[in-house]
């Protein structure tokens, strides 16, 4: 089992309770510091490197495991104050922020190479960084201005979260959570509201003959944050029943800049009721879009959302086996896509890039279908 050092560590909950426990742990246990980037500098920290050898110059709390957990990984750390820490691999993107240098030339040279480019980046840099130390590693290195990076506690995200549902959607139910080092997310079942949000909608697709699916759907909704730069604190609508979540966005969210509070995520939480109906529409709408060339819309569409290329091509293989040819509507071509989450799910795809791809699909729902609706096929 994975310690929390380690940059693969993730983490599971099927209790809320436990995960909030978790994260206030975490929030007392996180150090924030501000530094002047120019002050910093890179050192690799590879297992033949004198740093990894010699743990006595790291910072306190700092241990040996956690040292040769970052020389198997991303291989470098930062001094700061006379000690070094190690850097996590979520940290490299906002490193390279600091120093203000890109390019895909970097991860291909040695960590000696890498550490000296980044040196000479960061001594050019007067203003400041904000650091996150969290489990024995630098986890993130922010942009360090006062109207900069806007620090959200989670455990304060996920308590503004607990109590808006409990007055909005009264009997809600606490479904998954997952957090890792780079993103934390948790969903939850709006069991009282299924005919409120999803009523018109079940009654549509009962209509059109499909009542396997309507009667397994339940509200639902997903919140994910991150204390690393890769989400701003949001919230959006999904539907549950089905073998994977359905996004179908409607996002509320709060970005971690400008000076933002928990109370600014409190406040946008007031919009997530009117977002969700909202959203449940623009799926109703789905239904009444017919397609000539559905099997050609769906790897139209899948392409121009960057789905995963193998698993988008197994699904739509499926799809044209089993839809029978003929017109369809955009509807079904949208929970046809919906497998190529579940294939990614088989295949072990990362719960980070599972979230992404969550995400990815929604945007489907705002998009103008018979636009690709063409006889020509879609070469990808």
């Amino acid at each position: 089992m994975p310690e929390s050092y380690q940059d693969s560590y993730t983490i599971r909950f099927n209790n809320l309770a436990d995960m909030m426990a978790y994260h206030a742990e975490q929030t007392r246990e996180s150090q924030w510091e501000r530094a002047v980037i120019n002050n910093l500098r890179v050192e690799p920290l590879e297992e033949n490197s004198w740093l990894c050898g010699d743990t006595s110059a790291f910072a306190l709390h700092v241990s040996e495991d956690a040292v040769k957990d970052t020389a198997k990984n991303l291989g470098l750390a930062v001094s700061f104050n006379g000690m070094y820490y190690p850097l996590r691999d979520t940290a490299y993107k906002s490193l390279l922020d600091r120093a203000r240098v890109s390019g895909t030339a970097l991860p291909k040279l040695g960590r000696r190479d890498l550490s000296n480019t980044l040196n000479a980046c960061l001594a050019l840099h007067k203003d400041s960084a904000l650091m996150l130390f969290r489990n024995q590693k630098i986890t993130a290195l922010h942009s360090g201005g006062e109207k900069d990076y806007s620090v959200l506690p989670i455990d304060e995200l996920m308590e503004s979260i607990k109590v808006s549902l409990d007055e909005r959607f009264p009997g809600n139910v606490f479904e998954t959570g997952y957090s890792d080092h780079s993103l934390t997310s948790a969903a939850w079942l709006l069991p009282d509201q299924t005919n409120d949000l999803l009523g018109t909608y079940q009654k549509m697709l009962e209509a059109q003959g499909k009542t396997g699916i309507a009667v397994k759907l339940t509200p639902g909704i997903r919140f994910i944050t991150s204390d690393t730069g890769v989400a701003s604190a949001k919230v959006s609508a999904l539907l549950l029943g089905l073998p994977y979540p359905v996004s179908i966005g409607g996002m509320v969210c709060t970005e971690h800049r400008g000076q933002k509070k928990v109370s600014d995520f409190q406040d946008s939480l007031g919009m997530l009721f009117a977002q969700f109906e909202n959203s449940v529409k623009r799926l109703e709408k789905l239904t009444a879009v017919y397609l000539d060339y559905p099997v050609n819309v769906m790897t139209a569409v899948c392409k121009h959302l960057s789905l995963p290329k193998k698993a988008s091509l197994e699904a739509i293989g499926m799809y044209e086996a089993s839809y029978g040819g003929g017109i369809a509507a955009a509807h079904d071509v949208f929970m046809a896509m919906q497998e190529i989450m579940f294939i990614c799910k088989t295949d072990n795809t990362p719960m980070s890039k599972m979230l992404q791809l969550e995400e990815s699909m929604a945007r489907a729902l705002t998009l103008n279908w018979p636009r690709h609706d063409t006889m020509k096929a879609v070469c990808w």
